[in-house]
């Protein structure tokens, strides 16, 4: 029998900055889950980029992010689980109430950038990616680089494979990316404004149940044949999903069908739909 699971990750929407960050009932567990993610694969998690030429821009978007979430953010909208503490000094410190743990609210002189990262990746359960526009890049929409991140649950992909590429590198196996996104990706990021959170909305299916999926096979590679991968048959599959119960399986089965019809059909291919795409349809249409 095979896993799968069905993984919201696309259509770009405005957010409530109440609802950046989310908490619920899970989130001791998921953030014990990240610490042990962590420690295990440390360099692929956390990452900072090093370019030939220092950038001082990388430490202090790390430090604005750091201290936003720890000093700001967290603090005022989930008093009940942080809260901020002074002492004789004056000197501020975050205080994790779940966890009991406590870290300072800002970016210190001696701290590594690196470890304001760490501190992120095992106190919120989110994953923070920081691009910044290449330098180099001529017009209004420069091409924005990978610099810096915290992400212990990658789905797909490595991402200390990605850092210091830009947008269209990064997306460069995406089928479609370059002749229909990537133009319009650059100059969304140049337009966003100070203050504005949006979001995206998407749908995916994978069959790899961990959460850490840094070098599974939720992609196809460029130069696999899937003929010769073994085709999950209807029927083989462990499933453990509501969206049936929900009465969604129909409108799911057809977005699966509807990949293979759309302006990029390759699509299909490329999130590996030739391998479950029959076993998942059936089984949300029976």
């Amino acid at each position: 029998m095979t896993d799968f699971t069905l993984i919201y990750i696309t259509a770009i929407e405005n957010l409530d900055p109440s609802e950046l960050i989310q908490m619920d009932k899970t989130y001791h567990d998921r953030i014990s889950k990240r610490k042990a993610i962590l420690n295990q694969h440390h360099d692929v998690v956390v990452a900072v980029n090093q370019p030939p030429l220092k950038d001082p821009r990388i430490r202090a978007a790390v430090s604005e992010l750091y201290t936003f979430i720890m000093g700001t953010y967290l603090p005022t909208r989930y008093p009940t689980m942080f809260q901020l503490d002074s002492d004789s000094k004056n000197e501020t410190t975050f205080e994790n109430l779940v966890t009991g743990a406590r870290w300072p609210t800002n970016l210190t002189e001696h701290m590594p950038t690196i470890r304001a990262l760490e501190i992120i990746a095992q106190t919120v359960d989110e994953e923070f990616l920081i691009l910044l526009p290449d330098t180099s890049g001529p017009g209004e929409s420069s091409p924005y680089v990978l610099q810096a991140y915290a992400t212990c649950f990658p789905s797909g992909f490595n991402t200390r494979e990605k850092l210091g590429l830009r947008l269209a590198d990064i997306h460069g196996p995406v089928p479609g990316y370059a002749e229909k996104i990537e133009r319009s990706m650059d100059k969304f990021f140049s337009k966003i404004e100070v203050g504005r959170f949006v979001k995206r909305v998407n749908w995916g299916v994978t069959t790899e149940t961990d959460l850490f999926a840094a070098f599974g096979s939720v992609h196809a590679s460029p130069t696999a044949d899937p003929q010769k991968e073994h085709v999950i048959q209807p029927g083989m599959l462990n499933i453990d999903q509501q969206i049936k119960n929900e009465g969604m399986g129909e409108e799911l089965a057809t977005a699966i069908e509807g990949l293979k019809k759309g302006n990029v059909p390759k699509i299909y291919s490329y999130k590996r739909g030739d391998i479950w795409g029959q076993a998942v349809t059936e089984f949300l249409k029976a």
